[in-house]
This record gives C-alpha cells, structure tokens and sequence, in this order.
C-alpha cells in the first residue's frame, strides 16, 4: 500500500515525513477556510498495487464514508503514486461535487491526457461517485438520471449456467502465434481463418463473436484477414490497428461490413471526438480506468449517440471497473454490452455480484458503486506489478505489438 506520506518520506528523506502534519498546502487551507458549510469532507487518499498490476484508490471522509476506484494496470506505480498528489487539491473538498473536481484535477496540471494522467482521474472520479452514491443512499446510475435499462447484457464465456451467448477471441494460427509481420503470407491468413471457422461452427449462429486484433496486427495484414474473416461472420473487428493513426482506421472501416470497435487507449472526449468525426469505427469501447472515469464515460457516450455509435465499456480490470462500467451502461440508451461482466470478483469482493441470468447481469441496486469491496482480501493481494511485458519476432528480434 502506498500513502502520500510514504510517497513523500521517499523523496524528501525521514525528516519529511514526520513534518507532514504541520504543512498545509494553499488548496487545502482555502478548502479549510470555506468547508465549514460542508458537512462531508475528503480526510484521506490511500492507493493499493496488486500482484496482478490491478491499482485501486480508496479516499476517505470525515464522516466514514468511503469510495474506491480503480487505476490503470500499466504505469502501476506511476498512476498511485499521482493519485497521493491530488491529496493536496482534494483533502478538506466536499466529495460530492464530482464534475467540479474532475475539472479542477484535469485542467489544475499543465500537461493533460495521456494514460496516467486521465487513469489517475478516472480512479479518484469513480471512488468520489461511489462516495455520492453512499451519501444519498443511491447506486451512481440514479444520480445519472435513472436507469436505462433493466438489465446490462455481457460477454465472457458462454455458457448454458449463465446464458452468455457473446465472446470475443484473439487471432492466432495454428502454432498459437499473433500477427507480427508487415504483411502475413497465405499460410498464416489461411491457419487464422481455419481456427475462426471452425469456432463458428462449434459456437453456431446464436452466439456473437468479435475478433480481437488487439491493435497488434500491421495495416496491410489487417486488410487480407479483415477479407477473409468476413464470411464467417465475425460480430465486430476491435483494434484492428493501433489507435494512433486514427486516419488508417478510417480508411480499413470503409473496407468491410463488419463494424469496427476501438477505444480501450483513447482518453477523454477530445481522444474519441476524432474517432466519430473521421468513423473509424462504429462501436466504442472507452475504459472506465483510463478514459476519465465515470464522469468522461458519460460524456462520450453522448456524443457517440449523436453518430448512433453504441458503447461496449471495455474491462480487463477488477470489481470497481467493472461496478462502474455497469453503472454507465444503466445511464445511458446506447449501451451495447459489457466486456468480461460474467467476471465474480469473489477474492476481492464481500458479497457476490447479483447472478447473470440469460446472459444479463442485473442493475447494482446498492448505493454508489453498488459493491463492497472485502479490504482484507484486497490487502492479502498487494505485492509487486508485473513488468513489462515487451514482445520480440521469433525470427529477427525485432520488437512487435501485442
């Protein structure tokens, strides 16, 4: 676990440390100075890093409320160490004036975007909804305006227990290797198509498939395989190349009749406002950990509806991601489905999500995030992140995406 204070122990000595007490930030003497009228008050923020990389935020008040969020899995200790430096914007704040302090955290730093710096907003935004929600005794989605919905739809692992009849796969071939090279030759395209084939029929016509690329995939391969998949009907082609030459992935969309997703590393609404324009794709998947939190999600998700584009949160995270992943999906009309929302969470949780039936898991009707995270649990967990994880061609070396 770490603190603000061990943070600053760190790179300001022992000493530092123990004169935290007696030193008061501008922000904080001015919040001190007009929080009289306020009856809630942040008291502390408190990050946790997991083994599995997964960082999650708890920010506590003077009344014993509590919220947490999560963070970024990449940059695990860069995101919460930063998320201990809003403690000096946020401490002594009035928690429920959520969109006032996302404004206030995004726009008090020089440099904005960018997946630390919004991951950082989007776990403090999801613990300061989660503690609203617990204020007014309301899951985060009624706060939003009320449900959309009865019911979110997810995909996961099919199964006739839950109903689940969507999934999503990764292109390999035969030997179980991903598209590394500028231009894959026949024998690759035809192996990953076999593969994909043969998981239609197994599957059948009544469960979805997308097709992850995983923005792994170079631009002239991604033409041929986006071609030969298609008679297969795949339900939609995600990341089929990186996110960053947003114009490439325009011109491939215009290529099939497959949709295209994308989403899950575009930040903010500025990232996703060039997406729409130019319609490189036609399903968005922004991260309720990296896109900037609640509050961004819900903003996104207005101005996709404006290009009829629906929203599928991506979620490769834990509990808070996806508790918060499904309370936008109740706010809003253009919610598609839930990635991984047939996850449990029983290691991290105290009481179990309600049980998918037919496919849908139903609306978390208890307050804020609507779930309760088991801090013993989590705590056993805490430990060093991964590292990072780069990937080489077994044929010349050379680095590849993954």
């Amino acid at each position: 676990m770490l603190t603000r204070r061990h943070t600053l122990a760190g790179l300001l000595g022992p000493a530092a440390a123990f004169g935290l007490g007696g030193i008061a930030s501008p922000a904080r003497a001015q919040s001190a100075a007009l929080g009289s009228r306020e009856k809630i008050r942040v008291t502390k923020i408190e990050t946790f890093v997991l083994t599995n990389s997964w960082v999650f935020v708890k920010i506590s008040t003077d009344t014993g409320i509590t919220g947490w969020g999560e963070m970024l899995k990449d940059d695990a200790k860069a995101c919460a160490a930063g998320a201990l430096e809003v403690g000096d914007y946020l401490i002594g704040q009035d928690p429920t004036r959520v969109v006032h302090h996302w404004q206030a955290i995004h726009r008090g730093a020089f440099y904005r975007g960018g997946p630390i710096k919004t991951a950082i907003s989007s776990g403090i935004d999801q613990a300061l909804w989660d503690i609203t929600g617990k204020v007014y005794n309301l899951p985060v989605y009624k706060l939003l305006g009320g449900e959309t919905r009865d019911r979110c739809r997810v995909y996961g692992q099919p199964t006739l227990k839950n109903g689940v009849n969507a999934m999503k796969v990764i292109l390999r071939d035969g030997k179980g290797r991903a598209a590394t090279k500028h231009n894959e030759g026949d024998k690759y395209i035809a192996e990953v198509v076999e593969r994909f084939a043969a998981l239609r029929k197994k599957m059948g016509d009544d469960v979805d498939i997308g097709v992850e690329f995983h923005g792994a995939v170079q631009p002239t391969t991604a033409l041929r395989l986006m071609a030969a998949l298609e008679p297969h009907n795949p339900w939609f082609y995600e990341e089929v190349v990186q996110a960053l030459n947003v114009d490439m992935m325009a011109e491939l969309a215009k290529k099939t009749r497959v949709p295209l997703a994308t989403g899950e590393r575009i930040f903010t609404k500025w990232g996703f406002r060039e997406i729409l324009e130019k319609k490189a794709a036609m399903i968005l998947q922004p991260d309720v950990c990296y896109a900037g939190g609640i509050t961004e999600l819900k903003i996104i998700a207005g101005m996709a509806e404006a290009y009829y584009v629906p929203i599928a949160p991506h979620n490769p995270q834990g509990p808070c991601s996806l508790a918060a992943s499904l309370q936008i999906a109740a706010a809003i009309p253009n919610f598609l489905i839930q990635e991984r929302g047939d996850n449990e969470y029983t290691d991290l949780l105290a009481k179990p999500l309600p049980p998918i039936v037919n496919g849908h898991r139903p609306l978390l009707t208890g307050p804020g995030l609507g779930i309760t995270i088991d801090e013993d649990k989590l705590r056993a967990q805490v430990g060093e992140p991964r590292p990072y994880l780069p990937q080489f061609d077994a044929d010349d070396g050379s680095v590849v995406d993954w």
